[in-house]
């Protein structure tokens, strides 16, 4: 971040300095809103959550380095008081980024893939520039904000994913940190049930390149309509990544490996290169090929993004990890979300890297469905039943309509994630193949970690 004064960040947030706060005093640190991530120099902003108050741990975060609290209340530490905390930080945010007119603002969006395009850009960019993006997927009102302040005067990158969970969210994130190129990855099924239909999904992802200059760039995946449909708005030039002969930025012959790794002929205006995917899964290719869009629009060699993309590792936790346990177990560790487009793919990789191999999986009813949410999670119980399984567990609650689609195969219902990770464990041999995919809210990663037995975390 850059350094700024309390008597600043009091004026930017419209706040008031309390409890000794010296107004002279810099912040040098970090923006935390977990006590346990402060360094010194670094500013608390305290969120009132459900499960807890920052506000409680003001003291413990200013015993531990902090300079001084961001918090809607007096607190027992230097102070400064605002009436919204969030919206303090989304302010705070968008001043230091106003403080960096050299750095190229990059926004990464869409039903499923953002994390995994952004790791991938964030590489490709670090390549010609201090490059800041977030871990993980901090793309809300809260790690949004946390990432732009993230950035100082060196860095010339900011690669930032934008979430939704209803209209005007993208819109509120993007003017936080205007981006210059928007990248747009699909309109899929995630949300279904809060936007009610993909058409409001598509008006809520379009709200990025309607937040682009004339002299940005949308990166559209070509092969989406509803993705297609977004050119017509927005202001700036358009490119197209994808499979579709009209795309720009396009893979070409492309084929999966018995691990279930893609490899493909990255092709673009300038010159081809072979691209050999270390992510599991075909459905990286598009994300690859959206990164490689992005990066080709800021002017790197196409060998060198085939290069980049050729030697990404996965990035983020519990997304398609992939694990070999000493007995020759593979472990998929899919479980960070699903929704119905995620579970499709994640069983095609399934169906990818268990070639010959008995495979099993465990998995989850889906959740923010809405009134499709019935059938849907019938769909996913037919498309397990439907993988040639050897066995099929499903966790949790409101898990009729998958037990009714995966009718016939060889399941188990089960409560929660030890036990299911209990009932699986003595059925595995030698080579076999464990799929584990489901809602958050369920923890399925658990029974990667028990499978795995404390391998990898």
């Amino acid at each position: 971040m850059i350094p700024l004064p309390l008597g600043r960040i009091a004026e930017i947030t419209s706040g008031a300095l309390m409890g000794m706060a010296d107004p002279h005093t810099l912040v040098r640190g970090p923006v935390v809103i977990d006590s346990r991530a402060v360094e010194p120099g670094s500013l608390f902003v305290a969120i009132k959550g459900a499960r807890a108050d920052g506000h409680d741990f003001a003291a413990a975060a200013c015993a531990a380095g902090a300079t001084a609290v961001l918090a809607a209340r007096p607190t027992e530490a230097p102070t400064v008081i605002v009436g919204d905390v969030v919206t303090a930080l989304a302010e705070l945010a968008s001043a230091v980024h106003a403080e960096l007119p050299a750095a190229t603002v990059i926004g990464v969006t869409g039903s499923a893939g953002k994390t995994t395009t952004k790791d991938l850009l964030g590489r490709l960019t670090a390549r010609i520039g201090p490059t800041v993006a977030p871990a993980g997927n901090f793309n809300n009102e809260l790690g949004h904000p946390l990432t732009v302040l993230k950035a100082d005067e060196s860095t010339k990158y900011l690669v930032l994913e934008l979430s939704a969970r209803e209209i005007g969210h993208i819109a509120y994130l993007a003017r936080i940190a205007p981006p210059r190129i928007g990248v747009v990855l699909n309109v899929g099924t995630a949300h279904l049930g809060v936007f009610g239909g993909r058409e409001a999904i598509a008006q809520a992802k379009g709200e990025l390149v309607e937040a682009l200059p004339e002299d940005g760039v949308a990166v559209l995946n070509a092969d989406d309509p509803y993705v297609r449909g977004m050119a017509g708005r927005t202001k700036a030039r358009v490119t197209w990544f994808g499979r579709s002969a009209d795309a720009a930025v396009r893979a070409e012959d492309v084929t999966v490996d018995e691990r279930g790794r893609a490899r493909y002929t990255l092709r673009t205006p300038s010159g081809a290169a072979p691209v050999a995917l270390r992510l599991y899964g075909e459905h990286a290719v598009e994300n690859s090929l959206a990164a490689a869009a992005a990066g080709y629009e800021l002017g790197l060699p196409v060998a060198t993004i085939a290069g980049e993309l050729s030697e990404a590792e996965p990035g983020s936790r519990w997304r398609m990890e992939v694990t070999d346990r000493a007995d020759g177990v593979t472990v998929i560790n899919d479980a960070y979300n699903a929704n119905p487009d995620s579970m499709r793919a994640a069983f095609v990789a399934l169906g990818d890297l268990g070639r010959e191999r008995r495979r099993f999986a465990v998995i989850a009813a889906l959740r923010e469905l809405g009134e499709e949410s019935e059938s849907l999670n019938e769909q996913v119980g037919r498309l397990a039943g439907g993988a040639g399984l050897t066995g099929l567990i499903v966790v949790g609650p409101d898990a009729e309509p998958v037990l009714a689609g995966a009718a016939g195969a060889p399941l188990l219902h089960v409560p929660d994630a030890e036990t299911a990770a209990a009932q699986l464990a003595p059925r595995l041999g030698p080579g076999d193949v464990v799929l584990i995919k489901g809602p958050r809210a369920l923890g399925l990663e658990r029974v990667a970690e028990l499978l795995l037995g404390g391998e990898h975390q």
